[in-house]
């Protein structure tokens, strides 16, 4: 396995067989080069490689059956031409180690949460450092350190591209994975990447170099298969197991007869052998990895190329001789045999920590044999052992081409690590395999062959093709010859015809060339004309196309006026059809009453001839019977009646005039401006409901601040702790009882006016011209956006738009507010704050927080733009429009409240920012910093407004889970606040929170050690 394998350490002296090659009796050459492929010369015949000086063969010790090659010594002066660059050549032919991190899962970031890493990487030194303890730690070198953020394509190019291109030289290769269970090594060699390209494998990049190499002649073959439990199965059929092992006597090269050897054309057909593999590979759930490998993986890629230009690096005159002497002037075609074996190693374990029993233990048992066998293969060969104990494993007899075999080139080991400080054992047995393996050099080996079935077929071909081809010459000679004497003398006719023919056609084109002068001139002529037309017409169609534009607009906006003015329209059509059905209705009634009135005068005119005849008659009683009594009483009963029929009619006159007055009042209802006047009136009332809300508001705030004072004194003068919390929870619970009454009642009441208007008419009237009108209409908007199933159908409506408008266009503090405050209320929906930021929401607020001073405006857009700034997507743009300069400009006010808004979008935005980061979605400095956020933050951090300290303290903590912002925080006196928020704060979770960044941070640490 490792005949040309040697330590590191050794001498850089070394000798080859037969000057570098031989010729055996099959027609194959070989010749043995080390690191670039330069060889010393050496008058030995023999063709076997010899190991180096103070190193030890590692195929050739101990194995029966085997006789020892004679091998010859040779010192060498330091300046002769084999020991030129041999540093160079020993770093080349040397174990290439590489070390990869694996990223933190969820597992490692709970458990080793109050624990510091043990893994400390340092790439650009090329160094690993090991940490034991807070004291101390080892360090080690690689020939590559990969962090956990190195990418599929850095880890292939570094680690498997310089074997992969040995491999297309003719040289054989191997790359392996060697680590704990859990740590990638499956998912950098075998990812297959099918949902992203980028995470693709050694296995599967390594096939596209290839691939993409060869040319239609050279052939591509690959085998996969698995030693499970000390037996070898083929995974690319299954059914072939306890595959055996054999070795050639004459070459010492390892085989697996039985094994399937599938020949590949293009990258799908090799992922799909891959995807058939890893489906047959045994893997099962441990408490360390839910898929543990269970057994080691072994791709093997077998290329066979041509070699068609003349090959002369590294091959002595001594070498070249037989190709001419053999093949005369043709050189004899040259075949180059070439292996690449890609190895996944299955992870190491140990059985109290993965929980292995039953099948899992014996499984457990045997990949821990075999991967120890390995180890003390690597030990012996780093130490320069006589004896190499290759039999005690399947895996190391697998592996013995692998480190200095008979057709080694170059080897990569990668190494894969865990972060967490509970494997600390098990990743430094990784780092200390991967440190003895890097001592380990190997002899570089190329492997030709001379095809002279090829040449022979091809020399065969050639000979029939160059007779036909004679035979067909000679005879399209003489063919040639006749035709071109008949051919000759026709041409010869013909010139003399074409002459004759040259000269009448000249004079004719020169009369035709004349003509065409002249015709030219007429039309350049008329195409000038023809242009100064077009131009004309050109800016006529300019002009047209302008008016075109107009015209469009024109009709898209008396579009839109006509459908606005048919559904106004319509609907006052129905109010009046409606009012129609009522005036017929009245009209009906007031016919009634008239026909009934002309009754009651026609009885009242009989009446009045019955009452003249009666005092006809009366007079004419009353002459003859005076002192009848009879008489009177009838006369007093007639004056009786008449009284009563005067009292009916005026009755009858009063109605007629009620009915008059109601008809026409409901003609005046058809004016449209009646309507608006009714909208007008209960918008008011809108508006005098919203004061007295933000009346009754206002007083319990004042109470409920007097009642925390009350109890605030209580608790400092009594300390009955008990007594105080059931004082302010009881008067508390009434208040706010009391509170969700009223505003229950008042929204109760906005809703059930807005049903009756209609959402559509409200939203109308904020384009008012009547400034108290749209006063009114935008209150009743910032109180329907307070309710979530609303805010949906506002924005729909164009409710958002409307409030835009208003913010751009209106220089009223009132409108300014109250729009403030009902854009605060829809961007508390993730989906209305996108709206708002692509519209330009956040510029109007900034630009409106420039420009006012009203506290209640400030209050109302810096919460606004606190609700935005709880939407991570949306940080980077509210930083590019002016949103985070403007909300810290705002603590210029003073006001308590507006410093409670501030300091609530400033956390909000560092709490999604430390989630990012925690997540692995983000990194870098905050974006808060370049605002001076931090400043601002430690200066209002001890604000008398309990809401405003709050969350100062919550911002604080959280800009500090960032470790990019740990100096920001030291120049900034950042440190000392978060020592006297661990202590002072009034909130137990945020004083355990300020512990927590205190103790996670080491800088912050050592700051609070030394000074506090």
């Amino acid at each position: 396995m490792a005949s040309g394998l040697r330590s590191s350490s050794s001498s850089s002296s070394f000798t080859t067989a037969a000057g570098g090659g031989a010729l055996s009796s099959s027609g194959r050459f070989e010749r043995q080069l080390h690191g670039n492929g330069s060889s010393s010369s050496s008058s030995s015949s023999s063709s076997s490689a010899v190991s180096t000086q103070g190193g030890v063969s590692f195929g050739q010790t101990h194995l029966p059956g085997r006789s020892k090659a004679p091998s010859s010594r040779r010192s060498v002066t330091p300046n002769s031409r084999t020991n030129s660059g041999s540093d160079y050549e020993e770093d080349r032919g040397r174990v290439r180690v590489a070390v990869r991190l694996r990223p933190k899962n969820a597992e490692d970031i709970i458990l080793d949460s109050d624990f510091a890493d043990c893994v400390e990487l340092q790439p650009e030194l090329k160094r690993l450092k090991l940490r034991k303890n807070n004291w101390t730690s080892e360090s080690y070198r690689f020939d590559e350190v990969f962090t956990e953020t190195a990418s599929q394509k850095r880890v292939y190019e570094v680690v498997a591209k310089p074997v992969v291109e040995s491999v297309l030289n003719g040289y054989s290769g191997t790359v392996m994975a060697y680590g704990q269970t859990g740590t990638g090594k499956t998912y950098t060699l075998g990812k297959l990447g099918k949902d992203d390209a980028s995470e693709r494998g050694i296995m599967a990049r390594a096939l596209e170099d290839i691939l993409a190499s060869v040319s239609a002649s050279d052939c591509v073959e690959v085998s996969y298969f698995q030693l499970y439990m000390e037996c070898i199965q083929d995974l690319l059929a299954p059914e072939k197991i306890n595959i055996p092992i054999n070795e050639d006597p004459k070459t010492g090269e390892i085989s697996l007869p039985g094994a399937s050897v599938v020949k590949v054309q293009n990258l799908d057909q090799f992922s799909q052998l891959l995807q058939i593999g890893e489906a047959n590979r045994h893997a099962a759930n441990t408490k360390l990895n839910t898929e543990s490998s269970r057994s080691h993986a072994i791709l093997m890629v077998y290329i066979r190329r041509s070699v068609h230009e003349k090959v002369e690096d590294g091959i002595t005159s001594w070498e070249k001789v037989p190709r001419t002497t053999l093949s005369g002037s043709n050189a004899i075609p040259l075949i180059r045999k070439s292996k690449l074996l890609i190895v996944d190693l299955a992870g190491s374990e140990r059985i109290d920590k993965s929980g292995s029993e039953g099948h899992l233990l014996e499984e457990a048992k045997f990949i821990n044999l075999s991967l120890t066998s390995l180890g003390k293969c690597i030990n012996a060969l780093a130490e320069n052992s006589p004896h190499i104990p290759l039999r005690d494993s399947k895996l190391t007899r697998l592996l013995r081409d692998s480190f200095g075999g008979h057709c080694s080139a170059r080897t990569s080991l990668i190494i894969t690590i865990g972060p967490s400080a509970r494997h600390y054992a098990e990743t430094t047995s990784s780092v200390m395999f991967g440190q003895r393996a890097i001592k380990i050099v190997n002899m570089v080996k190329l492997k030709e062959e001379f095809d002279y079935e090829g040449l022979c077929r091809k020399l065969e071909h050639q000979v029939d093709h160059l007779t036909a081809e004679v035979e067909r010459k000679q005879k399209l000679r003489e063919d040639d010859k006749y035709k071109l004497e008949k051919e000759l003398k026709e041409c010869q006719d013909s010139f003399a015809e074409a002459k004759r023919n040259l000269i009448t056609r000249s004079e004719f084109l020169e009369k035709e060339n004349t003509r065409l002068e002249v015709e030219m001139k007429d039309l350049l002529n008329e195409l000038k004309c023809q242009k100064d037309h077009n131009d004309l017409m050109s800016e006529k169609a300019a002009r047209l196309e302008v008016n075109i534009k107009c015209s469009k607009q024109h009709q898209l906006e008396s579009s839109t006026y006509q459908k606005v003015l048919a559904d106004t329209t319509q609907m006052y059509e129905k109010k009046i059809a409606e009012l129609i059905k009522q005036l017929k209705d009245e009209h009906a009634h007031a016919k009634s009453v008239e026909e009934q009135l002309n009754a009651m005068k026609k009885l009242l005119n009989d009446s009045q001839k019955t009452i003249q005849q009666h005092e006809m008659e009366n007079s004419t009683y009353q002459k003859a019977l005076a002192d009848t009594k009879m008489y009177e009483n009838k006369i007093a009963e007639l004056f009786n009646q008449i009284k009563h029929d005067h009292t009916h009619i005026q009755d009858l006159e009063q109605q007629l005039d009620l009915t008059k007055k109601h008809v026409s009042k409901h003609q005046n209802l058809m004016q449209g401006q009646k309507e608006v006047d009714e909208l007008t009136v209960k918008l008011q009332e809108m508006y005098q409901l919203h004061g007295q809300t933000l009346s009754e508001l206002q007083s319990l705030k004042s109470e409920q601040e007097g009642l925390l004072g009350e109890k605030d004194k209580i608790l400092y003068m009594n300390g009955n702790t008990k007594a105080s919390s059931t004082f302010g929870t009881r008067i508390g619970s009434q208040k706010t009882n009391s509170l969700r009454e009223t505003l229950s009642g008042q929204r109760a009441t906005i809703a059930k006016i807005c049903e009756e208007v209609g959402l559509q008419k409200i939203l109308q009237l904020l384009t008012s011209e009547d400034s108290d009108v749209q006063i009114h209409a935008v209150k009743v908007v910032a109180n329907l956006a307070a309710e979530d199933f609303n805010q949906e159908k506002i924005v729909e409506e164009g409710g958002l738009d409307a409030l835009l408008m208003l913010l751009r266009s209106s220089q009223n503090t009132t409108i300014l507010r109250v729009t403030s405050g009902a854009i605060a209320n829809l961007a508390m929906n993730e989906l209305n704050q996108g709206l708002i930021m692509s519209k330009g929401g956040a510029q109007l607020l900034a630009k409106i927080a420039s420009k006012t001073t009203d506290l209640q405006t400030l209050r109302m857009v810096a919460g606004a733009l606190a609700n935005l700034c709880g939407n991570e997507k949306l940080h980077i743009m509210l930083k590019e429009d002016g949103g985070i300069k403007a909300l810290l400009e705002m603590g210029r006010s003073g006001s308590n409240d507006v410093t409670a808004q501030i300091a609530r979008g400033i956390a909000n935005f560092a709490k999604c920012e430390s989630r990012g980061i925690n997540l692995g979605q983000r990194k870098g400095r905050s974006l808060l910093m370049d605002d001076g956020a931090l400043g601002w933050l430690i200066a209002n951090s001890n604000n008398s407004s309990t809401s405003a300290q709050r969350h100062v303290e919550l911002a604080l903590c959280h800009l500090a889970q960032n470790e990019d912002n740990v100096e920001d925080f030291i120049s900034s006196g950042g440190v000392k606040e978060l020592v006297r928020i661990s202590v002072e704060s009034s909130r137990e979770d945020i004083r355990n929170l300020a512990k927590k960044m205190l103790r996670s941070s080491p800088t912050f640490r050592t700051i609070k050690a030394e000074k506090y």
